[in-house]
């Protein structure tokens, strides 16, 4: 495998940034950030700050590792959500990334989110 062919991104965020979110799900924030789903998974949460902090962390990393592979992605066109078992995983909303394998991890507490995320070209 070839370095053109992987990257990583990582990002930390402090959840108070988060907090004035967190009561007003139709914010123009929250709107031009995240998707429908993303929003209804965080809002259900009684930690709706942690959640968004978590899931905008992964938008960056991914963002982050897309960039070092020269290609370019808006925040709403990244989603994160969580697979039947809870595992968060990434789905890209716009053509042109079917041949690209995302692996993430988040992580929330003691006032932070973190996300790891590992892009592979195949």
């Amino acid at each position: 495998m070839l370095s053109e062919d992987f990257s990583v991104g990582v990002d930390i965020e402090s959840v108070e940034r988060f907090e004035k979110y967190s009561n007003d799900k139709n914010c123009p924030f929250i709107k031009r950030i995240f998707s429908e789903k993303e929003i209804d998974y965080c809002f259900k949460s009684k930690n709706t700050s942690s959640h968004l902090a978590a899931r905008f962390c992964a938008k960056e990393a991914v963002y982050k590792a897309l960039s070092a592979l020269g290609k370019n992605i808006f925040y709403s066109e990244i989603e994160i959500l969580n697979c039947e078992n809870g595992i968060p995983k990434i789905n890209i909303l716009r053509p042109g990334f079917e041949n690209y394998i995302f692996k993430i991890s988040l992580s929330h507490g003691n006032g932070n989110a973190i996300a790891s995320v590992i892009v592979i070209k195949y």
